[in-house]
């Protein structure tokens, strides 16, 4: 069984290497390589897979969830500029994927490891990633 918690958080990022130089950095990442960052409206949808607890009949209590995700995830990255306010993207391009498998691995530490996570992360309407751990 599976179940959803859904947040959002608004960050800022600019997609770009440092070892590269604009040229290639504007061929390869586009307008997101700009230097002056850009933003973007994050949807999350952190999804939980464990059997039902026979005594409460949920798979995780979703307040949990709800509190581990807010604390431990949107207060970090809502309103951040990821590559100048959040030391889990130093030397790392954030990506989404790189955003996602970041998220990951803060709730991994968080909920126990009789539950299976997967991070879907939306940075558009058209631009959606899954991680897993895998």
């Amino acid at each position: 069984m599976k179940v959803c918690r859904r947040e959002t958080f608004n960050s800022a990022h600019r997609l770009f290497r440092e070892d590269w130089s604009d040229e290639k950095n504007l061929e390869v990442f586009g307008k997101c390589s700009y230097p002056n960052f850009h933003g973007h409206n994050y949807i999350l949808e952190v999804w939980v897979e464990g059997e039902i607890d026979p005594e409460t009949g949920f798979v995780i209590d979703l307040k949990e969830l709800k509190h581990i995700i807010l604390g431990s995830v949107i207060e970090r990255f809502d309103h951040r500029n990821l590559n100048l306010d959040c030391p889990e993207f130093k030397g790392i391009n954030p990506t989404t994927e790189n955003i996602a498998r970041v998220i990951w691995n803060i709730l991994r530490e968080q909920l126990d490891h009789k539950f299976g996570i997967e991070v879907q992360l939306s940075e558009t309407e058209k631009n959606k990633v899954f991680f897993n751990g895998n």
